[in-house]
């Protein structure tokens, strides 16, 4: 049997530099924080945000945020909750916290994490950005003095604290060297580097993460960790995720399906699955749908038939052309040639499989492998007849649809 590796041309290995990246990188979800942003979603009840927990560590997630405790008493509850599940269920994964640079967002992360008992990172956020400062009416002297005020009060308490600059995708580079220095001398032991409104492109993603490296480098802080935080807006999240790993950040975000604030942010089953794909990654991905499906109905999300992997439509064809060679494929009693030869994405590493349909560009071949597949006998007068109905229509046939024709065939 012919290897599908010797009968595929991978243009995408012609002069890559792999790996990606000389540093070992980790994932951060945001999904039960950041998406939950999206005004489009619905918060869902506890039981259901640890479900999603526990499909996050499944996949070997390192770290998520579990909520904003600031927010107020429901996100007290539901961050405590969280964390106890941490504990309780011994899992892996570790918890953060969103938080702005206010005293009083600080203040309940720290009491959580006393209670539960278990160390919760802090992400202390500011805008950086001259638009942003602008409007806020904040000067550097008083955005340095809350930056400090909160990093401080999360490391007096034991907690590691990252320093988050939104909007910092449009931020002068004087500004954030000296919020940098300033975070780095308070304690904070990473930066987060937020393309908050979609700006970046890939070119502004390495000219980014090149200049935050070089400056810590010249601090003498290179042990100082880089996390890469992006939204979707020109549609480049995943594309600029991929980017940051090559440009050296070292944490890298997302949510499940690119839930989040306006059109979402970086997806990051989208992240991880195309990681895999590049051999960058050896997590055990089987459960990615299911986290994807469990977003969905949590969230109240629905999923687009054309999403990539967990849409409806992703291993799906009624084209005649692209089953017919499917059903070549089945017949060479090849399943991996069968996977691939219309799709470049294989379907069974992530526990699906190429479903071929009967609709109105279908072949006579679609009918007889639908038939078969259901163990039924693909005789010359069904065959036709369903062809001609779905000649005949207007969209591909439901799995009714084709039973109803095949009971109203009429008898030889």
């Amino acid at each position: 049997m012919t290897s599908t590796d010797e009968l595929i041309y991978d243009w995408n290995a012609i002069e890559r530099v792999a790996p990606l990246s000389s540093r070992p990188f980790t994932f951060y979800d945001e999904t039960l924080r950041d998406g939950i942003q999206s005004p489009s979603v619905t918060d869902p009840p506890i039981e259901d945000k640890i479900e999603i927990l526990h499909l996050m560590d499944a996949l070997g997630i390192e770290h998520c945020d579990i909520g904003l405790p600031g927010a107020g008493p429901r996100a007290v509850a539901d961050v405590t909750r969280l964390a106890r599940e941490i504990v309780d269920a011994r899992l892996s994964i570790k918890p953060s916290c969103a938080a702005r640079t206010h005293l009083n967002d600080i203040r309940p992360v720290v009491e959580i994490s006393q209670a539960v008992g278990i160390e919760i990172e802090v992400m202390a956020f500011i805008g950086s950005s001259p638009i942003r400062q602008y409007t806020e009416d904040w000067d550097l002297s008083r955005m340095l003095r809350m930056s400090a005020e909160a990093i401080d009060l999360g490391v007096h308490n034991g907690l590691p604290v990252t320093y988050v600059t939104e909007d910092t995708t449009r931020s002068r580079p004087d500004t954030l060297s000296t919020m940098f220095k300033n975070a780095i001398d308070h304690g904070a032991h990473r930066l987060c580097l937020c393309d908050t409104v979609g700006h970046v492109t890939p070119d502004g993603v390495k000219n980014l993460i090149t200049f935050v490296r070089n400056l810590l480098r010249a601090m003498g802080a290179d042990h100082i960790g880089i996390d890469w935080h992006g939204h979707n807006d020109r549609g480049l999240g995943l594309t600029n995720n991929i980017r940051a790993i090559e440009a050296g950040a070292d944490r890298i975000h997302g949510t499940a399906l690119g839930v989040g604030e306006r059109v979402g942010n970086a997806s990051l089953d989208q992240t991880l699955f195309n990681l895999k794909l590049l051999g960058e990654i050896d997590k055990d991905l089987t459960r990615l749908l299911e986290y994807c499906q469990k977003v969905s109905t949590a969230f109240n999300v629905p999923i687009h038939p054309s999403y990539p992997l967990a849409g409806a439509d992703a291993f799906r064809t009624a084209t005649g052309v692209h089953a017919a060679a499917i059903i070549k494929a089945v017949k060479k009693g090849d399943a991996e040639l069968a996977d691939r030869i219309y799709s470049g994405v294989p379907a069974a590493m992530f526990g699906k499989e190429q479903s071929i349909e009967i609709g109105p560009m279908s072949g006579e071949s679609n009918v007889i492998f639908w038939l078969q597949k259901r163990g039924r006998a693909a005789d010359e007068r069904l065959v036709k007849h369903i062809f001609a109905a779905a000649k005949a229509d207007d969209h591909v046939l439901t799995d009714a649809e084709v039973e109803a024709l095949i009971a109203a065939c009429p008898a030889g």
